[in-house]
């Protein structure tokens, strides 16, 4: 059984049709097409948008000294991209296609040239600064599992245990306000009932 869809087409067709599908879905949020390329893109998607957010945060202050002019010494913080970013910022550009920044109706030529000037590749910049952000900012308010046992526990009308090791047990637990207890704790020397 093949682990990519063929979609009907050739391998160099089917290639530059998914990377051209999954870059006009970064840059515009939404495509119609095929369940089947669809499946495809989504998988692809998924890989890049994970490859941002893991090295959208990864940057490295940069101090340089120099002489000006007049002979002055002067000093500037620059803040670069790790080298771990920029390998991510490679792999991206390597793969999405460069879709030019339009210019916009009430934007004057000297505004969009001040506005595009340090971004030379506008689908990844995007990854990094608007769809990574966002994406860990969700990861952190719901965790990596997606909230589903935040959304199951307060239904259950049952006991719940909690299993754990004798060894990695620690007196005290760092509890939010939308932590359940659990009414007993199973270790493999006996069962536990926490004090109320």
């Amino acid at each position: 059984m093949a682990t990519e869809r063929k979609l009907g087409r050739p391998a160099d067709q089917r290639k530059a049709l998914l990377r051209n599908q999954v870059t006009q879905l970064i840059w515009n949020g939404k495509i119609v097409t095929t369940l089947d390329r669809a499946k495809e893109v989504r998988s692809i998607a998924e890989k890049l948008i994970t490859l941002a957010m893991r090295e959208c945060d990864n940057t490295v202050e940069v101090t340089k000294t120099y002489k000006n002019d007049k002979g002055q010494e002067v000093t500037e913080t620059f803040v670069n991209d790790a080298p771990s970013k920029l390998h991510a910022r490679r792999i991206l550009m390597a793969y999405l296609y460069d879709i030019p920044e339009q210019k916009k109706d009430d934007e004057s030529k000297a505004d969009f040239k001040a506005r595009t000037k340090d971004n030379k590749h506008p689908v990844v910049e995007k990854m990094f600064r608007e769809y990574a952000p966002k994406y860990n900012k969700r990861k952190e308010e719901l965790g990596q599992g997606g909230g589903y046992y935040d959304r199951l526990l307060p239904q259950l009308r049952c006991p719940t245990a909690l299993i754990c090791r004798e060894q990695l047990m620690s007196p005290e637990v760092p509890v939010e306000e939308h932590d359940m207890r659990c009414t007993m704790l199973i270790t493999e020397k006996g069962i536990l009932t926490p004090e109320a």
